[in-house]
């Protein structure tokens, strides 16, 4: 059974092989301006910063070197129920210097479109196991992001030899580029 999340709680992730699903719905009074989202992973190490850049995985750069984290494409319009973009881990084949990995959703060309976080709903992050399927924990963003066009909806994070997830919703007035400016 899932457990459901609240802002900042933290839960081990005991499935070495999962898929992060991550889901959305744009509101119908929207800037008339179709709304892109993507999700994108930062592989960091114990400083908070890439491990290289081809740590940094999204919609361009697929999978991680390690091949422990891999996206499986880009949603361009976010239509239809569940999923709409999803993110392979395999933490068997982390590296050593890998400890956390931050997902975040970014509304591509937001200030151009002049949309945010405040059109979007019904926004969560699921992980399920890469094996059984089983929906292992979800969170559910409750906020309502009237100004942010990016946000870090969870990371996930190695404590003492064990991987835990951190439900986060934090927002942001910025994009991918913001992203990489703080892990680069």
């Amino acid at each position: 059974m899932a457990i459901n999340l609240q802002k900042g709680q933290r839960q081990n992730i005991d499935a070495p092989k999962f898929t992060i699903g991550l889901g959305w719905d744009t509101n119908s009074s929207t800037t008339g301006t179709a709304f892109d989202l993507d999700a994108s992973v930062f592989i960091l190490n114990e400083n908070k910063k890439l491990v290289s850049d081809d740590h940094f995985v999204f919609y361009n750069n697929l999978k991680s070197p390690d091949e422990s984290v891999e996206h499986t494409g880009d949603n361009l319009t976010g239509d239809g129920d569940g999923d709409d973009e999803q993110i392979k881990v395999d933490l068997t084949k982390a590296g050593d210097a890998a400890s956390e990995i931050c997902v975040v959703v970014t509304i591509h060309d937001a200030e151009n479109r002049r949309q945010n976080f405040g059109q979007v709903r019904n926004s969560f992050v699921r992980i399920f196991d890469a094996v059984t399927n089983e929906v292992l924990l979800k969170y559910e963003l409750e906020e309502d992001f009237s100004i942010e066009t990016a946000v870090e909806f969870g990371r996930i994070y190695k404590r003492e030899g064990k991987w835990k997830f951190e439900a986060v919703g934090m927002g942001m007035k910025g994009g991918l580029q913001d992203y990489l400016n703080k892990y680069q």
